[in-house]
């Protein structure tokens, strides 16, 4: 069992040598120096959320309204708190991952490197955004383990060619972002006119991909603005007819698990499901879709019952702690994306700042389990009650 726990006793005695973390624990502390490390435009687009933002920051406060149990006599207890999770036959060190977030190199100049260097470091799988600053391939050769997130274009054959690349580099699953036809309405990004698409960024894998390239008349320039290919991407980047349909033709392209991300409610989990999906991440893109949506974590239940043992529920939106993680695990969830903290990591320290978030998320994870009495995976809803 990885003793991330111990990462709290090393700071102590770090502490009583005279050396200090360089980087706070609290989130809102992270956060703040995000903002004075970021650009008005990139901060904006990787804090803000949809219209009034009430959605994201009903994620957030969700978690206030759900109690942890603990356990304090339990019989092994001193066996507990293992982080280790199965998922679609795979087996995983934690039940962590890095949310997909694209246009990375608006936050550090080695944007997705950066995220892969981090999660190496602690056994945490990177789910990897379409929408990336690195080309697929470049981050399959850094990453030990990656998921790839679809965006599902308006060109199936564009789809295809995304598919089959991510089967050829090495990913363990495809996740299917189902709540993103069309960008939401964002009051932030649109004050400030900031749209990166439109600059070339975080297009490294349209750009790279040879159906793509097939579509112009000229190669892509990056960092071009208003180029051919820029306009290209715009029209194909999503598709406005995503269904159910589209999971039976994914099949015919890889044998890798299926999930679809975006999912708040129990009667289109089922559907999904029946449509042959492997998975479900439970997730409203962080608030940053349909502003007054329901809380992620309040839909997680619904889900969850609905999905039965059928299919894997994951969950992503609104998670700030390791005991957050607790939370939606005990909720039914079998592994948690984790996705604003380590961006904030990231645009203040690179690497050593991704590292820095997820290991301390995972050792307060560790210890809420210890405390608990329990393994992560072993959380049920007996752990956890309603405030």
């Amino acid at each position: 069992m990885t003793h991330f726990a111990q990462y709290q006793d090393g700071v102590y005695a770090d502490a009583t040598n005279g050396r200090l973390p360089h980087l706070p624990y609290h989130h809102d502390d992270l956060r703040g120096l995000a903002e004075k490390a970021m650009e008005p435009g990139p901060f904006g687009y990787v804090d803000g959320g949809a219209g009034r933002e009430r959605t994201a920051r009903a994620n957030v406060d969700a978690f206030d309204r759900y109690a942890l149990r603990p356990r304090t006599l339990r019989p092994g207890a001193e066996e507990s708190g293992g982080l280790g999770v199965t998922l679609f036959g795979e087996h995983y060190p934690t039940p962590l991952l890095t949310a997909p977030i694209g246009v990375l190199e608006q936050v550090h100049e080695e944007a997705e490197l950066a995220v892969a260097g981090g999660a190496n470091a602690l056994g945490v799988p990177m789910v990897l955004s379409t929408a990336a600053s690195t080309p697929m391939e470049e981050v399959a050769e850094a990453v030990d383990s990656w998921w790839y997130q679809l965006y599902w274009p308006s060109d199936d054959a564009l789809a295809e060619s995304f598919v089959r690349r991510a089967t050829a580099a090495g990913a363990k699953a495809i996740v299917v972002t189902s709540d993103t036809k069309r960008l939401g309405w964002r009051p932030r990004d649109l004050a400030l006119g900031h749209l990166p698409f439109l600059r070339s960024q975080g297009t490294a894998n349209y750009f790279s991909d040879p159906e793509f390239r097939s579509r112009l008349k000229a190669d892509p320039e990056p960092g071009g603005v208003f180029t051919e290919a820029v306009f290209h991407f715009l029209g194909a980047f999503a598709s406005k007819s995503l269904s159910t349909d589209n999971i039976s033709r994914i099949r015919r392209w890889t044998d890798l698990p299926v999930l679809v991300k975006g999912v708040v409610r129990g009667d289109e989990a089922a559907d999904l499901v029946d449509a042959g999906v492997d998975g479900i991440v439970v997730s409203n893109h962080g608030g940053r879709q349909v502003d007054n949506a329901v809380a992620a974590l309040d839909a997680l239940p619904e889900v969850v019952d609905a999905v039965g043992d059928r299919a894997t529920v994951l969950f992503d939106s609104g998670v700030r702690s390791g005991a957050d993680v607790a939370v939606a695990m005990a909720l039914g969830a079998k592994a948690v994306l984790l996705g604003r903290p380590w961006v904030y990591g990231l645009a203040v320290d690179g690497a050593a700042g991704v590292e820095h978030v997820l290991r301390a998320t995972l050792a307060e994870l560790q210890i809420t389990a210890e405390l608990m009495g329990k393994d992560v995976a072993d959380l049920d809803g007996s752990d956890v009650t309603r405030r």
